[in-house]
């Protein structure tokens, strides 16, 4: 077969560093209307962070506080986000790529992210990346299973921009990133189906 006459298949493979967006007929209540920022998906799964749903209980303050750490005056407006139902008391910060440590993991050309105390201890003495969002927990795929959810109509995806990943308005997120691809979501089918 010639190059020409090969069928290519339009649809991403690797999802990191875009956004993937919960259908409205999500049955999972932990995704119902989440926006995920993908950090990793490849052949070994997907890892990705919630940017819409802040985590009500606790504050960045109290979050050093408890860490051990001179909150400095670390304001409340930080959130400290919901990024997913696996390994909750674990915390991640996504950011910026102008602040870089030897365990960061660069995601894309704008993006990364970085588990370390340090990070934190940067962001509270006014020091860390312009832009973060801080999260307990992620959102896990094992292989294959985020493509299978995607091809049952549970997810959609659309490119990453700043205002999404690290904008303050977490309640219109959803409808943001469906308004970016151009859905109206009452339009949508809860339905998988083939033409």
């Amino acid at each position: 077969m010639s190059d020409s006459n090969k069928i290519i298949d339009e649809t991403p493979q690797y999802l990191a560093g875009q956004l993937i967006i919960a259908m409205p007929a999500m049955r999972d209540p932990r995704f119902e209307k989440t926006v995920i920022y993908m950090c990793a998906h490849n052949d070994d799964g997907a890892m990705g962070l919630v940017v819409n749903r802040a985590l009500e209980s606790l504050t960045f303050p109290d979050m050093l506080e408890q860490l051990g750490i001179d909150p400095r005056g670390a304001g409340d407006k930080i959130n400290v986000h919901l990024g997913g139902p696996v390994e909750s008391g674990r915390g991640f910060v996504l950011h910026s790529r102008d602040y870089l440590q030897e365990a960061t993991m660069i995601v894309d050309h704008d993006v990364a992210l970085t588990a370390t105390i340090e990070i934190l201890k940067a962001i509270a003495d006014g020091e860390g990346p312009r832009q973060s969002l801080l999260a307990l927990g992620y959102a896990g795929w094992g292989p294959g299973q985020l493509d299978t959810e995607i091809k049952g109509n549970g997810w959609l995806h659309v490119a990453a921009d700043a205002d999404l990943v690290f904008g303050p308005d977490l309640d219109s997120k959803w409808q943001r990133a469906m308004d970016k691809i151009g859905i109206d979501p009452r339009m949508l089918s809860d339905a998988a189906g083939h033409a």
